[in-house]
């Protein structure tokens, strides 16, 4: 049983007295901006809840928030996020629940947002795009909300989650072009401190070594096209002789694409190229990109329905589906 922390813990924490902590939380005019900013801080450290009346008709606020660990531009340069949160949306709509977007990218906003989550106006948290060792999920569970992640959370915290195959999808990505004879596999792989980057290429290292097709070579990207186009030309410059590439995203893929046609070199003549995602870019590039599918929408409408019916999912895979076009 987790033991909640108490106001005058609070007070101790941030070095005030009980009554200034109490008026802090109020966000009472009488106590001074440091020592707001003191107890907000042990707050969010400490994990500690208000205390709250109940809701009045039951226990459903109509709302869930999606909390994106991300740039709000890069999520609009990612199809991936607009996927999701589409999928989300159209969820919720069955349980008449509406859909919160809410951004946790700045360290000097987590505060409010922490406050915000836990004062009991959504009936859960997704958070999407973890990194490193994140403190958010931690603190959000000590205060008892509700919460998931889309993807596996990164290092080792405990927290439910759903995702896709992404060491498998990796895996079956490189073997295809195992099979077509490709011996210098490259690959664009995504940020390290993220699960999903970890895990692809994770994916891509095990074909390598299993099969044995030539050394590991790899450039890092993040998840955008300019970043893949920029890391197909580092490639490039150390192994002149690819003859394949695995990006880690469609995003990746088409920046890599963008470069290579640039170079007037053909794709897949010379350089095979396979992708991760299936998103709507795989399709408008010349030639379409072959690539991983993974599940969004289904793994939306799941996320979405152990928020709702307040199940725990554990940890949930879902498989991937490799699509055959004409880059690859």
């Amino acid at each position: 049983m987790t033991v909640r922390p108490t106001l005058a813990e609070v007070a101790l924490h941030a070095g005030v007295s009980t009554a200034t902590a109490s008026r802090a939380l109020s966000r009472s005019t009488r106590v001074s901006g440091p020592a707001r900013a003191r107890v907000e801080r042990a707050v969010a450290e400490l994990g500690y809840v208000r205390q709250r009346a109940p809701r009045a008709g039951g226990g459903s606020t109509g709302a869930v928030a999606v909390v994106v660990c991300e740039d709000m531009l890069h999520c609009q340069s990612d199809l991936f996020y607009t996927r999701l949160l589409v999928a989300v949306e159209q969820s919720l709509a069955p349980y008449e629940r509406e859909l919160l977007v809410l951004t946790a990218l700045r360290q000097n906003s987590r505060p409010s947002l922490i406050r915000f989550l836990r004062g009991g106006h959504v009936d859960g948290v997704l958070l999407v795009g973890l990194r490193g060792d994140d403190a958010l999920p931690r603190l959000l569970r000590a205060a008892d909300v509700p919460v998931v992640s889309m993807g596996r959370p990164p290092g080792d915290a405990e927290l439910p989650y759903v995702d896709a195959d992404n060491v498998g999808g990796a895996l079956q990505a490189v073997r295809h072009l195992q099979v077509q004879g490709r011996r210098q596999i490259a690959t664009i792989a995504g940020p390290g401190d993220m699960a999903v980057g970890v895990d692809r290429l994770t994916g891509y290292r095990s074909a390598v070594r299993q099969f044995g097709s030539g050394q590991e070579l790899m450039a890092r990207g993040d998840f955008t096209v300019a970043s893949g186009e920029h890391a197909m030309l580092r490639l490039l410059d150390r192994n002149p002789r690819l003859d394949a590439v695995f990006a880690a995203s469609d995003s990746m893929a088409a920046g890599a694409l963008r470069a290579l046609t640039r170079l007037g070199i053909k794709v897949p003549d010379d350089i095979a190229l396979v992708g991760f995602d299936d998103a709507a870019i795989a399709r408008r590039t010349t030639p379409q990109l072959t690539t991983v599918r993974q599940p969004v929408e289904a793994m939306g409408a799941r996320l979405v329905a152990d928020l709702v019916h307040r199940r725990t999912p554990g940890r949930i895979v879902m498989g991937t589906q490799l699509v055959v076009r004409q880059s690859a």
